[in-house]
Parts: C-alpha cells; sequence; structure tokens
C-alpha cells in the first residue's frame, strides 16, 4: 500500500431513487498519508460528510451505500470487511469528529462515562486509569474545571463545550486516522485556534493523518497540508494548499474563495436615531444553586445591558460559554432571567407569564444554532415552517403555501417541503431553521450562529437573503455569531461578552481599527487565516 494511510480508489456512493443525482460521490481517488492534514471542501450536499462516512461503514444503509471502489486500510478494504471486522478499526485505529455534537452524544450519560467507555472497550487499562485519562483528555481540550465536566450530561455544556468533548472522545486511544467533520464549526475563534494547535500536535507526536472536512477557508489556510474541492460528489481540483488556496485553477473553487467574508469592515454608518425595539437593563441569569452543603454556582449573565434600534444588526461575539446564547435566549423569553428588565418596544417581558407572552412571540422570531436538535424528526419540512403561523391564525392552507414560498426564498427547492429534518444536509436544515422564523414575519431576529453550518457559497447567499429581509421589512436583528469575519460584514454594532459580561460594544468599524478592550484584540488575533489574502477578487 505503499506509505499511504488510507488510499480511496474510484470510491462511488449511491443515492436512493428520487434523490437529487444517483451518485452521492462518483469515482473518487484520494490518499490520506502519515502526519498529513487532507481537507477536504465543497458546497453542502457536495458529499464530504459521505466520504467519511464511508470510510467507517456509517453510511444509512442499504439505500445509500458503497457501489464501486475500495477504501484501503492497513492491508483491508474497508468498504468489504464485516460489521464485526470494522468494530475492531472504528475509535481504535480510526476515529471520527462528528459534526453535530449534541445529536452524537448520549443525552443520557454523563461526558465521562462516554469517554469511558472508548477506553474500556479498547484498552485494558482499570478504572482509575481511565479515569485518570480521561481527565487528562479534558484538559488537553482546554475544558474548564476537568473534574465538574467529567459528571455532567450533554445538555449541560455550551455547544463549544460539547464540541470540544467529542474531540477528546476522539483522540481518547491515539488513531492513525482522524476524520474530522466540521469539528470547529460551533466553537469561538480563540478555541478554533487551541483545537488546530491540538491537532497539529497529535501529527507531530504520533504521525496521525487527518481527513478534515470544513467549509472555513481561514482554518483551511491555518491547518491544511493537501486540499480536495468537491462538487455535487466530483473531485474537481486536488493539490498542496498553497497552490489551491493561492491559485485556484477549478472555476467552482474560486467561485468558493470568492464568496470567503473578508476580513474588513464596512465603511462606518451613522449612528442610528431610531427607536429602541429591545432594550435589556442589568440581566441576570444564574444557574445551579446553593444547597445545605454548598453547591456550584455560574453567573451566565452578571449584570448585561444591551440596546438594539429599529432596523439595526447587533452582533454579539465572545468565547463559547461567555453568555452570548444565554443573552439570546432570555430576550426572546424562551428562559426566564433572575434580575434585570428587559423591553420589548418599551413594553416589559421579564415578568410576563407564558400566556402573557404570546402577543409579542409573533414579534420576535429566533433562528437557532443546532440545526437538527431545533427540528421536529417527526414531521415534514413544510408543517414545520408552517405550524407557527397556524397557531397565530393563519388557514392551514395559506400558512402551507407561503412555507414553501420560504422555503424558496432561503434557495430550497419547494418540492422538498415533503421531506422530513433527517433526509437533508446540516446547511440545509439551518435553512430550514431560517425559513420558519421568516414565515412569522417578525419585527426582531434573533439569530443563534445562523450559518455557522453553512458553506461559504450558501452562507453568502443566505447573508444576502437577511440583509435584504432586514431593509424591506425593517428588520431589527440579534446576530450571535463566533465567525469576526461574518460579524464584520453583517453588524452595525457589535458587543463583545466575556463571562456573563458585555466588556466592549462600539460601532463595526471601531471595534476593528481601535478595540479598547484586550480580550476583543485577543478575540481578533486569533481568527483562523488571518494573514491569508484571497487572490479573488470581491
Amino acid at each position: 500500500m505503499s506509505d499511504a494511510v488510507l488510499e480511496i480508489e474510484t470510491l462511488t456512493i449511491t443515492l436512493p431513487p428520487g434523490a437529487d443525482r444517483p451518485n452521492a460521490v462518483t469515482d473518487l481517488d484520494l490518499v490520506l498519508r502519515p502526519g498529513a492534514v487532507t481537507c477536504l471542501i465543497g458546497e453542502s450536499g457536495s458529499g464530504k460528510s459521505m466520504v467519511a462516512r464511508a470510510i467507517l461503514g456509517l453510511l444509512p444503509g442499504p439505500r445509500v451505500r458503497v457501489s464501486g471502489g475500495r477504501i484501503l486500510f492497513e492491508g483491508a478494504d474497508l468498504a468489504a470487511i464485516t460489521p464485526r471486522q470494522m468494530r475492531k478499526v472504528r475509535g481504535a485505529r480510526i476515529a471520527m469528529i462528528f459534526q453535530e455534537p449534541m445529536t452524537a452524544l448520549n443525552p443520557l450519560h454523563t461526558i465521562g462515562r462516554q469517554i469511558d467507555e472508548v477506553l474500556r472497550i479498547h484498552t485494558p487499562l482499570g478504572r482509575a486509569d481511565r479515569r485518570a485519562r480521561i481527565l487528562a483528555l479534558l484538559e488537553s481540550v482546554h475544558l474548564p474545571d476537568p473534574a465538574r465536566l467529567l459528571r455532567s450530561y450533554p445538555h449541560q455544556l455550551s455547544g463549544g463545550q460539547r464540541q470540544r468533548a467529542m474531540i477528546a472522545m476522539a483522540l481518547a486511544l491515539n488513531p492513525r486516522l482522524l476524520i474530522a467533520d466540521e469539528p470547529t464549526t460551533a466553537l469561538d475563534v480563540t478555541t478554533q485556534a487551541q483545537i488546530l494547535s491540538l491537532i497539529r500536535d497529535l501529527q507531530r507526536e504520533h504521525g496521525t493523518s487527518v481527513l478534515f472536512i470544513t467549509h472555513d477557508f481561514g482554518v483551511v489556510a491555518d491547518i491544511a497540508d493537501t486540499v480536495a474541492v468537491l462538487q455535487k460528489g466530483v473531485l474537481v481540483e486536488q493539490g498542496p494548499a498553497a497552490s489551491v488556496l493561492g491559485a485556484p485553477k477549478h472555476p467552482y473553487t474560486r467561485a468558493l474563495i470568492a464568496a470567503v467574508p473578508k476580513l474588513v469592515p464596512p465603511p462606518r454608518r451613522a449612528a442610528s436615531t431610531a427607536p429602541l425595539v429591545v432594550e435589556a437593563r442589568g440581566v441576570e441569569k444564574t444557574y445551579g444553586a446553593r444547597g445545605l452543603f454548598g453547591g456550584r454556582v455560574t453567573r451566565a449573565l452578571d449584570g448585561v445591558d444591551v440596546l438594539l434600534r429599529r432596523g439595526e444588526t447587533l452582533g454579539l461575539v465572545g468565547e463559547s460559554g461567555s453568555g452570548k446564547s444565554t443573552l439570546a435566549r432570555a430576550l426572546t423569553r424562551l428562559m426566564p432571567v433572575d434580575g434585570g428588565e428587559i423591553l420589548l418596544a418599551g413594553h416589559s417581558v421579564a415578568e410576563l407569564s407564558r400566556r402573557q407572552m404570546r402577543p409579542h412571540r409573533r414579534r420576535v422570531q429566533m433562528v437557532f444554532q443546532d440545526p437538527y436538535g431545533s427540528l421536529d424528526p417527526r414531521q415534514r419540512v413544510v408543517d414545520i415552517v408552517a405550524e407557527g403561523p397556524i397557531i397565530h391564525g393563519t388557514e392551514p392552507g395559506i400558512a402551507r403555501v407561503q412555507a414553501c414560498e420560504m422555503l424558496a426564498l432561503v434557495g430550497l427547492d419547494p418540492a422538498a417541503a415533503q421531506r422530513y429534518p433527517h433526509e437533508f444536509s446540516g446547511g440545509q436544515r439551518q435553512r430550514i431553521g431560517i425559513a420558519r422564523a421568516l414565515a412569522m414575519k417578525p419585527e426582531i431576529l434573533v439569530a443563534d450562529e445562523p450559518v455557522s453550518a453553512l458553506d461559504v457559497s450558501v452562507q453568502a447567499q443566505v447573508l444576502a437573503l437577511l440583509a435584504d429581509i432586514k431593509a424591506r421589512l425593517h428588520l431589527s436583528m440579534l446576530f450571535v455569531t463566533h465567525d469576526l469575519r461574518v460579524a464584520l460584514q453583517v453588524c452595525d454594532r457589535i458587543a463583545v461578552m466575556r463571562s456573563g459580561q458585555v466588556v466592549e460594544v462600539a460601532p463595526t468599524s471601531e471595534i476593528f481599527f481601535a478595540p479598547k478592550h484586550p480580550y476583543t484584540k485577543a478575540l481578533f488575533a486569533a481568527v483562523p487565516g488571518a494573514q491569508w489574502q484571497d487572490p479573488i477578487p470581491a
């Protein structure tokens, strides 16, 4: 097998009848070498994740299956071995970091128990040694208070913390091949930098080969040795990272790079004098409780003040666990607060009951970070999008017609309205979530990482869509993101959060060119690919 860790030869993955194309992947050739990072990039639905799942025998068969080619690893064809043989490879020799940590982690077991299972099955370590190894792994991925997180359940962690726990699980056995499917999608820029450094350290120490699936070209610029570009399941370009990023040959690659948001702010706009639509005054939220024998209390929001004016986009940025998503949920009243005041268009809503809050629900809608966990898997997409308007009085037939229009608006074929969420890619599910929020015709849109799961071309389309709708409807937007490139392009002002507090808020251009707080400076310094200048003009 030469010196390759894994060789993919003319791999073809067949899709079921009725899919948008016959094959998810067609005649793919790819070689992964020891100590090298191969980045597989392409739009949502291009077949990137299918390749990863085929390697580990995780395709949703029998309707989606490998119909041709070979996947050679340590002398065996992974496309032809038995499930029993695959179990010896999966987790021990080849590990995978999945795109959606909330659906990949078992909600019934603690983080420690889930990592312990990997060690218990594949190693002879005793209980004490396994615990020590788990604590070391959690510390290595920079999770705070590993002893506490070891006893925590997935829902008790932030999105970024769940992703880091999954990375720790994947690294538990020092695999020869690590498949990373969008491993930094849910992570803030500082944690991204730490994880990328961690993966590089693993390569240096163990000669690990990495197949890194991502839509973030900044990450590609920082970590890739080789880049392979997939378009609708066909490999259209492959080569050294410097060559592909610096002088792309295929029009599709050039279009992808052209869609990457620039790390520069738009021209400074005049300060808005429009009426306030959202006002938060001294908002507090505490998790945990003190008992007779003590306890741990986390101040997720510690006296937060936020203002949002009509037609304005306010960005919320900060590390995972800084309180961004908690503030977003508090402002939409999806969770109660422990103190402070929240006003929507001058009306205090912090103390309203669920019934009293109902008239305000239509005015404020939210796009959630996890596009799979927030969609009902038992409902067809048309019913998911139409549900809100129907609840608020729209006739069901009209609501479903409007739902199809919303799906077309976010770039989905209206014919997909009869499908279920699991039949879509991660990026397509996120667009469904956006369509559901827009179906209510809200005045205020709270977007919690709305484009984090999208590839750069679709990301550009959705951001343009949000900007168009915002302008036409005079929509106000609270935009939560860890992607500072995106924040610079869409936000009028940016508020920087750290440990439950807003440490700096200023117009976008000012916060980019003259940040005042050391933490803000550190965030911009950690942006992946900050030194990479894409060669394609905007």
